[in-house]
């Protein structure tokens, strides 16, 4: 359906220029304010803040939960500070003393490591399947019983952890399987409530919750670790995900066609501009173009090579912080929260930027998604490596891993949200594909930084930091090269095609 003051931006376009990309007046385009579509970012927002805090909590909280660093030292071994203990914490031991009655346990440092990976086994095994059945029926129920499953689960963490490390190894992959479903289905929604022109600042809106979450978690575990014991963590984590899946399940749907409380004028909107994408896809998808496709590749390598860095800082930072920099808890959940602060708040900054250059087409969607990734992978890779010269400076090394997670939220704009831009229509789907692939680092990386830093030295983190800056580098070069932004044959509707047809006909018969 044409609008009546231009037309859908992801129609199919009749030249190979990306530049003839039609644009969407603006005086067709209601108000972001108190619409239903900002509202639907907001409850994502908070959505993700749960779930990363559902993801991390376990990061802090192990500090807690292990009664020392190294249970078993070797024969006439003393033990060895990398860095020197801050004054009056020379003789302090490194268990952190809990409530009464609250258990601790004997795990080493390769124990930890497959604890802290656990999850992202059971996250693999959803990422596809939530990604192709969001798209064909709506992202509502897979993203809120996700998250729902995910918070239920983490109730029981206590339990299993007394039952012994392979049950809470177990519980851990199974709150990975829910929580799998999560992104794709954010993704499949936004394919049918995200405009075109607003699509990078509200999908990076609703995924900075995932920052935002880990900036609260992280401080707040280690405080409720030190006051009322680390099961208090998962009781209090688990019972704010339950809560947000009632207003979720009570104020969202699937679809604005469907939405009972959005304006007629917005919903003409969305779908005049969304056009033929914004629907389901139906039982069957493109599987072996999908699979040919470089561009879609681009995007696989280069989240791997992305989650790499951001994966070994979200599962091992806690760990760094407490053996090497002896921060207490306290300041521990702090320091390693501070760098999320500010992936929160310029992911959703690149986001309008993204957004302005495209509306103003000061940029192509291409140029914009390649910058934006390569200023989100560069240059925190830079970051990473100073932290491993640093030494045992904690104003440097703070100041350093701060630059690097939050100059990094600016990929949020950039290949992160290019599923979209290739492949609307069947965006859930790519996502869960790449998603799957892109969480292959958090199973890997927590284990390689165990394997590295079972010693607890310097030299053994700063081949954890050098390791993911390298792998940070190679995916700005390969996406730089193969990635963008364009729709791709192989997503194009019949309907579009139809009308391209028509188009190219008319400008014949002229």
């Amino acid at each position: 359906m044409p609008l009546p003051n231009g037309y859908s931006i992801n129609s199919a376009q009749s030249d190979e220029s990306e530049d003839s990309e039609p644009l969407i007046e603006n005086d067709a385009v209601p108000p972001q304010c108190c619409s239903a579509r900002l509202n639907l970012a907001f409850l994502m927002f908070f959505g993700f803040s749960v779930v990363y805090g559902l993801r991390v909590n376990l990061s802090v909280a192990m500090v807690a939960m292990v009664n020392s660093t190294d249970p078993k030292p070797a024969q006439n071994s003393s033990v060895f500070h990398a860095c020197p203990m801050p004054p009056g914490m020379e003789n302090a031991s490194d268990t952190f003393p809990q409530p009464e009655g609250i258990p601790q346990y004997p795990w080493n440092s390769e124990t930890q490591g497959w604890l802290l990976g656990a999850f992202f086994f059971g996250y693999l095994c959803t990422q596809i399947p939530g990604g192709y059945l969001s798209g064909h029926y709506g992202g509502k129920v897979f993203l809120g019983v996700g998250v729902l499953g995910t918070a239920a689960l983490t109730l029981l963490t206590p339990l299993a952890a007394q039952l012994g490390s392979y049950w809470l190894f177990a519980l851990r992959a199974l709150e990975g399987f829910g929580e799998g479903v999560t992104f794709p289905a954010m993704m499949a929604m936004w394919a049918r409530w995200a405009p075109p022109l607003e699509r990078s600042r509200l999908m990076t809106l609703s995924g900075s919750g995932a920052n935002f979450g880990a900036f609260l978690a992280l401080p707040l575990t280690g405080y409720i670790c030190q006051t009322l014991g680390w099961p208090a963590v998962f009781y209090i984590c688990g019972g704010a995900g339950c809560l947000w899946a009632v207003f979720w399940f009570i104020f969202v749907s699937d679809d604005p066609r469907t939405d009972p409380r959005i304006s007629k004028e917005e919903r003409d909107y969305i779908i005049n501009s969304i056009g033929p994408q914004g629907t389901g896809h139906g039982w069957s998808v493109p599987l072996v173009p999908m699979l040919l496709s470089v561009p879609l590749w681009a995007i696989i390598v280069t989240q791997m090579c992305s989650n790499w860095s951001y994966y070994t800082l979200l599962t091992s930072l806690p760990t760094y912080m407490n053996n090497i920099m002896h921060f207490d808890l306290k300041s521990n959940g702090f320091l390693s929260a501070l760098p999320y602060l500010g992936a929160w708040l310029l992911s959703a900054l690149s986001g309008v930027v993204a957004d302005l250059l495209i509306e103003r087409r000061l940029l192509s969607v291409t140029t914009v998604r390649k910058l934006f990734t390569i200023l989100g992978l560069l240059p925190p890779a830079a970051f990473l490596v100073a932290v491993s010269y640093a030494g045992c400076s904690h104003i440097l090394t703070v100041t350093f891993l701060t630059l690097s997670t939050t100059v990094g939220g600016i990929s949020a704009s950039g290949v992160f949200i290019n599923q979209i831009d290739i492949a609307p229509r069947y965006a859930g789907f790519l996502l869960g594909i790449t998603n799957t692939f892109g969480t292959v680092p958090g199973v890997v990386a927590p284990i390689v930084a165990g394997y590295f830093t079972k010693d607890h030295t310097l030299a053994g983190w700063r081949k954890v930091f050098w390791v993911a800056a390298g792998i940070n580098v190679g995916g700005a070069l390969i996406y730089t090269i193969f990635g963008s932004g364009k729709i791709q044959p192989w997503a194009v509707t019949e309907e579009e095609r139809a009308e391209a047809e028509k188009k190219r006909s008319r400008s014949i018969s002229i």
